[in-house]
């Protein structure tokens, strides 16, 4: 099958010509830097299935010209899928296939490293190190050990997150519409967001992006945390409200957030931007705290896990081409 790959960087060329490689039936790539958007949608004509990213667009407008240019398969090379108009897509004849299962240990271990780069301030000890200062002044850390830690959202890389997390000595608290018996099994013990919140030294974000989670730590449930939390995201940016974490972690309020994605990263993030003013205040606002650790969505970059999406991803478009049953389709 002829496939279009948006948004492809060289790493991504690299996996997918790999796996290509390994496969019992190879598929024509043609990659395309371009991201997904109803502008560049036109190019897609032609291609009966595209393969995307998270910032790629794939609205109600886009999924038109796809459908008109003969797309008859969309495939993520991700997660989650908030970027896609589902209903649309239903209504076109357009299926939608994911990544749901790479390798959860990538972005568990950044989260945990997002954490304990924070609690030990590692990313301040390094520049100074590299600027001939070894004063400790500074730099007094926090223990992980004995804390509280409230993980919302135990799929698979939340599970993974406590999994790892158990053997740090912490309590651990989470929220999920369904429980997790091997979650349970570790110690772990379900609770109401809001209590999650009221009790946690550190709340780590695991859950997908949904109308019911978009800014699911807005200013209202952001008020009800313990003073000097610590906020961790490497789920989806739109899952807080950034303009109110900001108040709070200028405030006081809060102690601090490690992020590996944000609501608006579309426009910025996998792209270098170093010789540019960045413009959009208010991330830029953002990095000018002292308090604020971020990456640009890497926490997903490890070698097995691009391995894994681009398997998952070419295998998706093989069953689809034959007309078999797509285990990781989107209903």
């Amino acid at each position: 099958m002829r496939v279009g790959v948006f948004s492809a960087k060289r790493y991504d060329r690299d996996s997918l010509l790999e796996a290509n490689a390994r496969a019992e039936v190879s598929h024509e790539l043609v990659f395309l830097e371009a991201r997904l958007s109803p502008e560049t949608a036109p190019i897609g004509a032609g291609y009966p299935a595209l393969c995307v990213f998270v910032n790629d667009r794939v609205d109600g407008a886009v999924l038109a010209t796809l459908a008109a240019g003969q797309t008859r398969l969309v495939a993520l090379r991700c997660a989650g899928f908030n970027n896609v108009d589902l209903g649309t897509a239903r209504r076109l004849g357009i299926a939608v296939a994911r990544v749901p299962g790479y390798s959860p240990y990538a972005v568990a271990e950044h989260t945990l490293a997002l954490i304990l780069t924070f609690e030990r301030k590692i990313h301040r000890a390094l520049n100074r190190v590299r600027d001939g200062n070894f004063a400790l002044d500074g730099l007094l850390g926090t223990e992980l050990h004995g804390s509280t830690v409230g993980i919302v959202g135990t799929g698979k890389i939340g599970a993974t997150v406590a999994r790892v997390l158990s053997g740090f000595g912490v309590t651990m608290l989470a929220c999920d519409l369904t429980p997790d018996p091997a979650c349970e099994a570790l110690g772990v013990r379900y609770v109401p967001l809001e209590e999650l919140l009221r009790a946690a030294d550190v709340v780590t974000l695991h859950c997908p992006l949904t109308p019911d989670t978009r800014h699911l730590l807005d200013a209202r449930r952001i008020a009800m945390m313990r003073q000097n939390a610590l906020v961790v995201n490497t789920s989806r940016g739109a899952l807080i409200d950034t303009v109110a974490i900001i108040e709070a972690l200028k405030t006081g309020r809060l102690r601090g957030l490690a992020i590996d994605v944000y609501e608006e990263e579309e426009r910025l993030f996998f792209e270098d931007h170093s010789s540019e003013i960045v413009q959009d205040d208010t991330f830029a606002r953002l990095l000018t705290l002292p308090n604020v650790i971020v990456t640009g969505h890497q926490a997903f970059f490890t070698d097995h896990a691009l391995r894994d999406i681009a398997t998952t991803t070419l295998q998706s478009i093989t069953l689809f081409e034959r007309g078999a049953a797509v285990p990781n389709r989107i209903p």
